[in-house]
């Protein structure tokens, strides 16, 4: 059934947009998708019922668009976010003063429900800009809307996601993977789909309100771990080469270079290889899933269902 609520989503075509927007079509509610490339976001609506998915132009640089983005709408979730820097997609502009543009053009319009979509690490005494800037958007949101949520996920894994399918096609075409640092740092990865119900349980609970959520899923691995894991599921052993700090920084520096150029993907950067220095788990202090509601899928029950198209028989293969 239909709900008469609008609920706005900046960042709605992205990853872990597209499952929050799944989660919130489910319960009903119309959903307002604001993208810079509307075009390139027209198989969202299939999702939802005819006219419930509304596609609008926007950019969390340009004020005015988001003034018109969140008109007549009920709720707002915030969901952009960029991994690597490119022209005037910054870390500040993007994650810091769109965030803070966002929650205050939703401020203007008398909205008290937002959900800002933060990660874990994010801590303006860092040396990462990435975890700098989202902890300023952090701050902005809540200095001006002080009963919005907070939701910080760990590594978020799904069938589009930039960590797994990364890793397993990298395995596709070299003998070796690299272990950034001995592979020591901690990953708490949550499933995309688990994001997108807690932002749909964030929306829904008052006693939400105001509050920050660290969000895990049910187990812990290093990195070396995780890369064993794609190893072993994708059935393609390989070479695990320890990297140390030094090194990695001058692979990301390449990198930057390198996604510099068109049509170029960014691999690592060097705020990036910071980033690793630091464990990406739940502090235990803050309130989780749980807390909302929700019981989080393992890596094991999801990733093998992506995955198997990287093994040498595809879904035929035989398991083990």
């Amino acid at each position: 059934m239909l709900r008469d609520e609008m609920i706005t989503v900046f960042g709605g075509s992205g990853f872990v947009g597209r499952y929050g927007v799944r989660a919130l079509v489910k319960a009903g509610y119309r959903v307002r998708v604001v993208t810079r490339l509307p075009h390139t976001a027209i198989d969202l609506k299939p999702i939802g019922s005819v006219g419930q998915i509304q596609l609008v132009q926007g950019n969390v640089r340009n004020k005015a668009s988001i003034a018109r983005a969140v008109e007549g709408a009920s709720a707002v979730v915030n969901l952009t976010g960029i991994l690597a820097q490119s022209g005037r997609q910054t870390f500040r502009s993007v994650q810091a003063q769109g965030a803070a543009l966002i929650a205050e053009a939703a401020r203007d319009a008398g909205i008290t429900r937002l959900v800002h979509i933060s990660a874990i690490g994010a801590d303006a005494e860092s040396q990462s800009v990435y975890a700098q800037t989202k902890a300023a958007g952090e701050k902005a949101v809540m200095d001006t809307i002080p009963t919005a949520t907070v939701l910080r996920p760990s590594i978020v894994f799904g069938a589009e996601d930039s960590f797994f399918n990364r890793f397993a096609q990298m395995a596709l075409y070299t003998p070796a993977l690299p272990l950034i640092g001995g592979g020591k740092t901690l990953f708490q990865p949550v499933w995309a789909g688990d994001v997108g119900a807690a932002i749909l349980a964030a929306l829904e609970s008052p006693a939400a309100q105001g509050k920050t959520y660290e969000l895990g899923g049910p187990a812990t691995y290093s990195f070396k771990q995780l890369l064993q894991y794609i190893t072993a599921t994708i059935q393609r052993p390989r070479l695990l080469v320890p990297v140390p700090w030094l090194a990695a920084y001058g692979i990301g520096f390449a990198g930057e270079i390198a996604g510099a150029l068109p049509f170029v993907p960014t691999v690592l950067t060097r705020d990036q290889v910071t980033l690793l220095k630091t464990d990406n788990v739940v502090s235990g202090t803050l309130p989780g899933l749980s807390d909302l509601g929700i019981r989080p899928d393992s890596v094991e029950a999801i990733v093998p269902s992506y995955l198997y198209r990287f093994r040498k028989g595809g879904q035929f293969a035989p398991a083990g």
